[in-house]
């Protein structure tokens, strides 16, 4: 069996008995996962089947596979398997040690930089605009480095994010490694199923097309209308759905889109989605391996992906890592769901590195593209307590923009 208790796993600073590997609170269902672990021997998209079959043939009732899936298809994995509960996660933690009492927050890139880079994601669109295998769109991220005088609490900043019900508050234990001592976890309120697997019947809702919430409920309409009225974001959605319904075909005896192209929202944005409903042709297909052939979708990469894939190493400064894969569970079944990695942080001790990305097409406005990574960092700002506003800034310390 392809199965190992790895390195980094031996050497967690709490024992694999105790740490919570991974957990998921959100309409899809609750999933908590702890140790005693094994973590499946770590490794890219191309061995993920044999890894995961091995895994699940000998795999007890009470065990599930869960973890993060990176963006990259070529790096490796972290996945563990581990008895799990799905009793309802606790609720109503007194958030201590947030807001973070001191704190300094960098913005990398600041978003004049971001706009910069969408400008050229602009001009090579406009260049192969009709030629073969043309950009027709790429997702651009940028991310914000938050360094905290303490370190950042984990089980309180979860419990704020499980606070917002339309979303699935998510955390995964990640190895530690010469770059990170202290263990990370990856940490978000995702809006976005990937794909969600229960017998025959298999769903996704991708988003695609933002806009921020506002406070006063006219102005709060009229932006959604607006968003529902975008050709543009009409146009990204549509790259997203068609995508998704290309890649889930050859598994599938039936798949549609009932409801059609609808508004959604959670406390913070509103997204343009699609509900895709399907049947699969073989029950058995476990739900990792679905996951793993749809991601990453044009929602976080672009069309065609391997050159979007590709644009965006050049583009942007800061590794992207788990940051918009797939994180989820897996049941011995197959059954299980997986989400599309968003609205998320990389926490490591006293450091959290937030990551927000946007869509870009012909017709996209570079500044308007860098507010709308900042709005979408408000849920983790929120969370942690720290000011909205400074996610266009460069440096922000303790407040003082």
């Amino acid at each position: 069996m392809n199965i190992c208790l790895s390195e980094a796993s031996k050497k967690s600073a709490a024992p694999v008995s105790d740490q919570v590997l991974f957990g998921f609170d959100g309409p899809s269902g609750r999933i908590l996962g702890r140790g005693p672990a094994q973590q499946i021997t770590a490794g890219n998209a191309a061995t993920l089947e044999t890894r995961v079959t091995a895994a699940l043939a000998t795999a007890a009732p009470d065990k599930m596979i869960g973890g993060a899936l990176p963006f990259d298809r070529d790096a490796d994995d972290c996945l563990w398997q581990c008895p799990c509960s799905e009793a309802p996660l606790p609720r109503g933690i007194a958030p201590q040690g947030l807001p973070l009492p001191s704190w300094e927050m960098t913005a990398e890139p600041a978003a004049q930089v971001y706009a910069d880079a969408v400008t050229r994601a602009l001009g090579i669109m406009a260049e192969e605009t009709g030629g073969p295998d043309a950009l027709e769109k790429i997702v651009l991220a940028r991310t914000l480095l938050v360094e905290s005088a303490v370190p950042i609490p984990v089980e309180a900043l979860m419990s704020r994010l499980r606070a917002d019900r339309s979303v699935t508050a998510f955390r995964v234990a990640l190895p530690k490694g010469p770059d990170h001592p202290h263990g990370r976890t990856l940490c978000g309120a995702t809006p976005e199923l990937l794909v969600e697997k229960r017998g025959r019947r298999v769903i996704s809702h991708p988003l695609a097309g933002s806009a921020p919430r506002q406070a006063d409920p006219v102005a709060d309409r009229a932006f959604a209308d607006a968003l529902f009225g975008s050709s543009k974001d009409q146009r990204e959605h549509a790259l997203v759905v068609e995508s998704i319904l290309d890649t889930l075909a050859p598994f599938c005896r039936e798949l549609s889109c009932p409801e059609g192209t609808r508004l959604t929202s959670t406390r913070s944005m509103w997204h343009l989605g699609t509900r895709i409903e399907g049947r699969l042709k073989d029950e058995g297909t476990p739900s990792v391996l679905l996951a793993s052939a749809l991601h990453p979708t044009p929602a976080v990469c672009g069309v065609p992906r391997a050159r979007a894939a590709g644009f965006i190493k050049a583009l942007e400064p800061v590794a992207r890592d788990f940051y918009a894969g797939a994180v989820g569970w897996c049941k011995p079944s197959g059954d299980g769901a997986w989400y599309v990695a968003i609205r998320c942080a990389e926490i490591s001790n006293r450091q959290a590195r937030l990551y927000a990305g946007a869509g870009i097409v012909p017709g996209s406005d570079p500044m308007a593209e860098a507010a709308e990574t900042g709005a979408k960092f408000g849920a983790l700002l929120t969370a942690l307590g720290l000011p909205q506003d400074a996610a266009l800034q460069g440096v922000v310390r303790n407040g003082e923009i």
